[in-house]
């Protein structure tokens, strides 16, 4: 199993998912030409992509749907999510609902719910027939047992670490904007995020992908280091008994 991380953060996110035989992608979050160029700087062919799941229909996930229409891409989302995306064929349109496994070739996607102030936000694992999995969560306010239960056991993860909470409270962002951050609808802040690793991690060689950091209210140092002193706490040594990698 590869992961390609192709964009991250508020920017747009767009993730790809490929064993030997099929490739798949966890939100469209930048313009279709971007995703057609990153993808072939990596080695995807646009019309080798077998599905496109999204999180939830924020703009930075899914601005880059018309991808499926042009390449006929079935694409995935929880049913409320559909409220707010538009222009994708209806022949393409899937339902992804929570609990439930989907086959898409040689990979099994399951679905878990997240926390987010969007209609029905999610999160993906995706496991290969070799037992080999990653774990996907994005835009979440706090990270539950139901969550911590889906991803547990992965070989690699991939969640975002969005925020430092005192950068967002001195930023020059509005009230409302600090409030719905900071909230359990939210998003996670560093210190979150290493919590949940912490719970996940057991020192097996797992790889972590920190994502969807805040361009304003992060850096991606201060994120890799909170994780690491946080599983350190733990017994468990960088490169030594996992890897990470900010993007």
């Amino acid at each position: 199993m590869k992961v390609d991380i192709l964009a991250s953060g508020s920017s747009g996110n767009c993730i790809a998912i490929r064993s030997h035989e099929t490739t798949i992608l966890i939100d469209v979050g930048i313009a279709k030409t971007k995703i057609e160029k990153r993808l072939l700087e990596v080695g995807i062919r646009p019309n080798h992509i077998a599905a496109i799941f999204i999180t939830h229909a924020h703009g930075d996930h899914i601005k880059g749907l018309p991808l499926a229409n042009k390449y006929k891409i079935p694409v995935y989302a929880a049913v409320e999510e559909w409220k707010s995306i538009h222009g994708v064929d209806e022949d393409l349109q899937g339902i992804k609902l929570p609990g439930k496994i989907m086959n898409i070739n040689d990979f099994l996607v399951g679905a878990f719910r997240t926390h987010h102030d969007a209609y029905e936000p999610m999160g993906y694992t995706v496991k290969t027939e070799e037992g080999k999995k990653v774990s996907i969560c994005l835009d979440t306010g706090h990270v539950d047992s139901e969550i911590l239960a889906a991803m547990r056991d992965s070989d690699i993860y991939i969640i975002e670490a969005n925020h430092e909470p005192k950068m967002v409270e001195v930023s020059d962002y509005p009230n409302s904007v600090k409030g719905r951050i900071l909230s359990d609808m939210g998003h996670l802040s560093n210190q979150q995020t290493a919590d949940a690793l912490s719970k996940l991690i057991q020192g097996n060689g797992e790889k972590i992908f920190l994502t969807h950091l805040s361009s304003k209210n992060n850096m991606p140092t201060l994120a890799g280091i909170t994780v690491i002193k946080t599983l350190m706490k733990k017994g468990l040594k960088k490169d030594k008994d996992y890897e990470i990698e900010v993007v």
